[in-house]
């Protein structure tokens, strides 16, 4: 396809947008490349392959679902093969192909798509992306191909080596959304967004056992580490998830994550989401009174004050239940160095 000059220089620029961090710039250029349509699959193809960002992969993808155009297929179907949200955005740009009018690529996508709706070894979030690609075109397709796809729905579920029958029976695709998240995790496969997990901890830490909670902890901590020094966003965002799932844990009065907690102190890390706070005022022993003693000395910045107050009220509380008083080893070492914070 030809391309004039003036069209190719506005192309390239809107992919290059791409990439940037800015959220409206970055909307606004998925938005103009689908009107520009299938000029652009080109450059866009090129520019999946010249990067390995994976935001940059993500908007992508969303730029090639709008376009809709048949030979988006072979990308999608190799994005498919990174996993996480890229896979999850690769069904999205399938899912527009399943009824294109070019015939060999409607019968690509449908393909691809029911094969990795039945394909147990992928993320089960994945697998309910294509089933929902699957759901949301079933009445479309021709009776006999509707036919055969159900058929082999059902036939997969029906010898029990996958959970597609659960998938086809939930009637609120939110909630099976959250329980996809949920079982991934619990497999050590962490969602790329923080807050999908957090989502679905909220209706199942009451009753989730206690070991998953921690094992979640480690990997959630270890995930956090991995984030770029400079992706402020992403570090929080697993930062407050961590948080999320100690404060699950001090709801039922499990110990089993404490030294997380105590180590999260202990490396200064300053003005921690209050969960973190809440988790200590539950759970808290001797052993974390000294490192919330340090955290209050360590920060006296004048914008400081509500933070070092919550660190005090969580070092009284657990003062208080764990029965230290002045008397006590640890805390005459803390009057000591933190007379303040006694007094």
């Amino acid at each position: 396809m030809v391309i004039k000059a003036s069209s190719a220089a506005e192309i390239r620029t809107l992919v290059d947008a791409l990439g940037a961090e800015d959220d409206v710039q970055r909307e606004a250029a998925i938005a103009r490349l689908g009107v520009i349509g299938p000029r652009a699959v080109d450059r866009l193809t090129d520019a999946y392959a010249k990067t390995s960002n994976r935001g940059a992969h993500l908007a992508i993808l969303r730029a090639l679902e709008v376009i809709g155009n048949h030979r988006s297929v072979p990308l999608a179907q190799q994005a498919l093969a990174e996993g996480g949200d890229v896979a999850v955005a690769a069904t999205g740009v399938l899912r527009a192909l399943l009824v294109s009018s070019h015939a060999a690529t409607a019968a690509a996508a449908l393909d691809t798509v029911v094969a990795t709706t039945l394909d147990v070894s992928r993320d089960r979030r994945l697998r309910l992306a294509a089933f929902d690609a699957l759901f949301d075109v079933l009445r479309e397709l021709p009776p006999d191909l509707r036919a055969r796809v159900t058929d082999a729905l059902r036939s997969d579920a029906g010898r029990g080596t996958s959970d597609v029958a659960d998938l086809m029976t939930m009637a609120d695709r939110e909630a099976a959304r959250a329980e996809a998240v949920w079982k991934d995790a619990v497999e050590g496969r962490l969602p790329e967004a923080p807050e999908e997990l957090r989502e679905a901890l909220a209706t199942r830490g009451a009753s989730a056992p206690l070991n998953t909670l921690r094992a979640l902890v480690d990997a959630v901590h270890a995930r956090e580490r991995e984030a770029p020094e400079n992706d402020v966003a992403a570090r929080h965002g697993w930062l407050a998830l961590r948080g999320a799932l100690h404060q699950a844990l001090a709801l039922r009065g499990s110990r089993v994550a404490l030294y997380d907690l105590r180590e999260t102190i202990e490396e200064g890390a300053t003005r921690l989401p209050a969960s973190f706070l809440a988790a200590l005022h539950v759970l808290g022993d001797v052993s974390c009174l000294a490192p919330l003693a340090a955290a209050w000395g360590a920060d006296t910045t004048a914008d400081a004050a509500k933070w070092r107050h919550q660190l005090a009220a969580a070092f009284k509380a657990v003062a208080q239940r764990e029965k230290a008083t002045k008397r006590h080893a640890v805390m005459k070492r803390i009057a000591a160095r933190w007379p303040g914070l006694l007094t």
